[in-house]
């Protein structure tokens, strides 16, 4: 199965290491894994800004570095969510191949290649912030507010990891964005 990394733009400017890491693990669990170098920015910022009449050329830039691929992996799961519901190309036949095939890591993990072990192990109190595209958007994690039973992918992941410790983190410890605390 050939893999098409996604790496946003803020992890490539900001977070490089979880870009290496993300292609790391993927590498780990048997993808062939390849980044196209000319990918940019996905359009989000400038669609949430009121602009999305302006992301043709990042759409149609997508399109053309992912176009081709069995899978596409993104650590990021506004990007993810963001390609799955706005990606509009001239080539629309190729847009909405992508929109089928393209993943948040976690739920490629968990749903695409079924992992059920990691040799990994990471010795530290972690504290996880479910983020609100993952789940009310990618269905990553059960909602808080659904009175429903409870799942998290991401959870469900981290429970391999030997010698983890999952904290759980109380509500005036969580905000919208990045969710893993170290303690």
């Amino acid at each position: 199965m050939k893999v098409g990394l996604f790496i946003p733009c803020y992890i490539d400017q900001f977070y490089p290491q979880v870009a290496i890491a993300t292609l790391k693990l993927l590498e780990k669990v048997g993808c062939d894994v390849d980044y196209p170098l000319q990918q940019t920015c996905c359009g989000q910022p400038m669609a949430n800004s009121g602009y999305a009449h302006l992301t043709g050329g990042c759409n149609n830039n997508f399109v053309s570095n992912f176009a081709g691929y069995d899978y596409i992996v993104s650590p990021s799961g506004s990007c993810t969510l963001h390609i799955k519901h706005h990606l509009h190309a001239t080539n629309e036949t190729a847009a909405t191949e992508i929109r089928s095939r393209i993943y948040e890591l976690t739920e490629f993990l968990t749903d695409v290649l079924k992992i059920s072990s990691l040799e990994a192990t990471f010795p530290y109190r972690v504290g996880l912030h479910q983020s609100c595209h993952g789940q009310r958007g990618l269905h990553l994690a059960q909602m808080s507010e659904l009175v429903a039973p409870p799942f998290s992918k991401p959870v469900q992941l981290l429970s391999l990891v030997k010698d983890l410790e999952l904290i759980q983190l109380d509500r005036r410890d969580e905000c919208c964005g990045f969710g893993v605390l170290f303690a």
